[in-house]
């Protein structure tokens, strides 16, 4: 019975993995192709819908760490995923007036190449046991150029589309109310430009260095930790 469980959980998961990688193949061709033949003002467009669908997938994985078909603590998955949807949704879906930003382009790209490197990682890893070495060495040493490119785009759209959230008044609640309470999305930005960028990067560093050097005294348990997208701690790229 335990090991019927453990094979339609490595299906389960081996199915997720390719069905959101392939959607962030999607996103990229149709990115790529947006810009060679309308420009980068007009990509999101493009990729909006998919690019939805795809980055909201990541949801589930917070679920598979609840219900225990990964061993990825949530507090090292959940930041990341907030972050992401923040800028999906929060900046990019919400305030229209930033969706042409050449760093929509950069944005995009920097998260389907990491995606789809990350996800058919873990992809192959539940469908066959093991991943090449190619691939492993792609997994954990890529974030060394997409993380940059990523957090300064994000970063960069979130600034931009302050003075829109300023101007717009969007999703504040305003005194008096029958609640006694104000809420300003704006200084919610202003928090999010502060808290959730650079202090990941080091555990980022710490954490993959550990994965392509590893102890020698803890080289046969490196397969036993590597189970899911969410494996690597606050592995936001």
């Amino acid at each position: 019975m335990a090991g019927s469980s453990s094979v339609m959980r490595r299906v389960y998961l081996a199915l997720y993995n390719w069905a959101v990688f392939a959607g962030w193949l999607q996103v990229l061709c149709l990115a790529v192709k947006a810009i060679k033949e309308s420009g980068y003002e007009h990509v999101y467009d493009a990729v909006k819908k998919p690019l939805l669908l795809a980055q909201s997938a990541a949801v589930l994985e917070i679920l598979h760490g609840l219900v225990g078909l990964v061993r990825s603590p949530i507090t090292a998955t959940l930041p990341q995923i907030a972050s992401r949807l923040y800028v999906t949704w929060g900046i990019l879906w919400s305030f229209p007036a930033v969706q042409t930003h050449l760093l929509v382009s950069s944005l995009v790209i920097s998260w389907c190449i990491t995606e789809i490197i990350r996800y058919s990682f873990f992809g192959t890893k539940e469908a066959v046991g093991s991943a090449p070495s190619w691939l492993l060495w792609l997994r954990y040493s890529a974030f060394l150029l997409l993380y940059p490119t990523g957090i300064v785009s994000e970063l960069g759209l979130v600034y931009t589309a302050m003075p829109f959230m300023k101007e717009s008044g969007k999703y504040c609640i305003r005194m008096p109310n029958i609640w006694n309470f104000s809420f300003d999305y704006f200084y919610i930005a202003v928090i999010a430009l502060g808290i959730y960028a650079f202090p990941t990067y080091t555990a980022i560093c710490l954490g993959r260095g550990r994965r392509l050097c590893p102890n020698p005294k803890r080289t046969r348990e490196i397969p036993k930790k590597i189970h899911s997208p969410s494996a690597a701690a606050l592995a936001a790229f």
